[in-house]
């Protein structure tokens, strides 16, 4: 064998290479890049000043996990949103409306719920002031 075959087969396999490497990242799945980021970070200040002003006011609620059940009691009557985000999968994440006119407490239902770990973030207002709170709860 000459060197002329050898140094021909080294470039075949180094561009078969090289087409297989591009083939293969074009075919893996799409990154977490969150294409919402620049939104989040201007929105960034509103929320740290929900969350700091559940501290301040002492509004910080508590989150009860009973069998296929949340309970969320509230220091003050409010009203607003629960979103439940699973961290493992986004398609799994659920907003549930919430209004405790009527009293402190509200029970949110979730035996359609995936079991495991869910991170809880509740979005309110009460006495006329937002707030923000999180939380990591699992449910069983």
């Amino acid at each position: 064998m000459n060197w002329g075959k050898g140094i021909i087969g080294g470039m075949v396999l180094f561009m078969l290479f090289i087409i297989s490497m591009c083939v293969y990242m074009f075919m893996i799945p799409e990154d977490g890049y969150d294409h919402e980021y620049y939104e989040k970070g201007l929105n960034f200040d509103k929320d740290f000043n929900k969350e700091r002003r559940v501290e301040t006011d002492h509004a910080r609620p508590l989150i009860e996990v009973t069998g296929k059940t949340v309970k969320v009691i509230f220091v003050k009557p409010a009203s607003g949103s629960i979103r439940f985000v699973r961290p493992s999968n986004e398609a799994l994440d659920n907003t549930v409306k919430v209004d405790s006119a009527n009293g402190k407490n509200i029970i949110v239902p979730v035996q359609t719920m995936v079991a495991g770990k869910w991170q809880v973030v509740l979005n309110w207002e009460s006495n006329h002031k937002e707030y923000l709170y999180q939380q990591e709860i699992y449910i069983k």
